[in-house]
């Protein structure tokens, strides 16, 4: 599904940059994306770093006061941080809702006793250390969709084909939905190819890819893609907001993500951030209504999947 040069988006400032001679290039078919959701749709949205039932409360009242349409909300602090009754009362007012709740599987590099993560280099980054780590990974994905999750965030390779192959052999339900982290996304074709080839059924690419990096990644993939529209400062902080006509229009299928720059971190988070979280929970919802009044002042607020659209549609898969 491609859009055609007349339903191209208006571009900020135009046509006023144009009346002053300084109007940017045409821009080319050949740089949109040929794929869509299995809906259609070309774009989705959710709401990262809903850290609890409370956090899950505070975003479903503020999309319906604020008006904002929610596909999916993903916490990061991990399934192991939640208990069994918080995991069960999120699942439940998420499907009440018909929004997908994403929780973060089991031990990451960061969280563990190895050096090598705190170095300069980085090594290993959030991977998952050793068979215990993906063990834990596994007994993270296995206790939350018994209670009723239906997506799983990954940030290891490992982790994602195991998990992969645990849906194809009925160990997890078939329609649980993997979904790539920030944290070790893809920053070019060949490497997006893999991860979708591994079981990924989105994958967040880092919010610093250039437009046409999103276009060459388009033309090896259809996997839905999830993007930081505003990045967390740890992820670099980086607002693209006046670019999301012609992110949707490069990278689709796309997940809007509305995270949040110049706010504290808070993995793993806990009563003691209590405020924190729901306040930047609140927050992230109001940034995703400045990012939908944008997308419909530049005329490009079409295109958005039905509400309560999960799946990916097929992908290609490593055989198992």
């Amino acid at each position: 599904m491609s859009q055609s040069v007349s339903a191209l988006p208006r571009r900020p400032g135009e046509p006023a940059l144009s009346a002053l001679g300084i109007g940017a290039p045409a821009r080319s078919p050949a740089d949109a994306s040929p794929h869509a959701f299995p809906d259609g749709g070309l774009w989705r949205t959710e709401i990262p770093s809903v850290e609890g039932p409370e956090a899950l409360t505070v975003v479903l009242e503020e999309a319906t006061r604020l008006d904002v349409p929610v596909h999916r909300v993903s916490q990061g602090s991990g399934v192991w941080m939640l208990s069994d009754a918080e995991i069960t009362e999120m699942a439940g007012a998420a499907a009440e809702r018909s929004v997908e709740l994403c929780l973060f599987t089991g031990p990451r590099g960061t969280w563990d006793i190895g050096g090598s993560t705190r170095t300069d280099s980085r090594g290993a980054g959030l991977r998952a250390r050793g068979h215990d780590a993906v063990a834990g990974c596994v007994e993270d994905a296995l206790r939350a969709t018994e209670l009723g999750v239906k997506c799983l965030l990954v940030a290891d390779e490992g982790v994602l084909w195991t998990l992969h192959r645990a849906r194809l052999q009925g160990l997890i339900p078939a329609d649980t939905t993997l979904k790539v982290s920030a944290l070790i996304g893809p920053v070019n074709p060949a490497a997006y190819a893999v991860y979708e080839r591994l079981g990924a059924d989105s994958l967040n690419v880092p919010s610093d890819l250039t437009l046409a990096q999103l276009t060459e990644i388009r033309r090896v993939s259809g996997a839905p893609m999830d993007m930081y529209v505003e990045a967390p400062d740890d992820l670099g902080g980086y607002v693209r907001m006046y670019e999301i006509a012609e992110l949707i229009r490069r990278g689709a299928p796309l997940y809007l993500k509305f995270g949040l720059a110049k706010a504290p971190s808070v993995y793993p988070s806990g009563q003691h951030l209590r405020d924190t979280v729901l306040a930047t929970a609140r927050e992230r919802v109001r940034r995703g209504r400045l990012a939908l009044d944008l997308l419909a002042r530049h005329g490009a607020e079409g295109g958005m999947s039905p509400l309560g659209s999960r799946l990916p549609g097929a992908l290609h898969r490593f055989e198992s």
